[in-house]
């Protein structure tokens, strides 16, 4: 199963009997955009018992075309990663 921003909204707001619906919706919004903001400027985001978001830094590289077989070169970028935490990890382990 998926969770979605609209799932997230709803868990959010049933969680909180004193929030109104277009809170829940602010303040997940508030969260995601300040978590985008931080990953844009570079900066690692760490979420005590959850995990850790890291920005990692790629050197270009070679690479193939699969289609035509034809080497190319991929440009530099930057990438997102995801390091779950020990706590995260033992919660999910239980389950399987």
């Amino acid at each position: 199963m998926t969770l979605t921003k609209a799932d997230i909204v709803e868990k959010v707001y049933a969680a909180h009997g004193r929030m109104t619906r277009i809170q829940a919706v602010e303040a997940v919004e508030a969260f995601l955009r300040l978590s985008k903001s931080t990953l844009i400027e570079g900066s690692n985001l760490r979420l005590s018992g959850f995990g850790k978001f890291n920005i990692r830094d790629k050197n270009p590289r070679r690479g193939r075309n699969p289609k035509t077989g034809d080497d190319l070169t991929l440009d530099a970028r930057r990438v997102v990663t995801f390091k779950p935490s020990g706590k995260l990890k033992a919660k999910i382990n239980e389950g399987s």
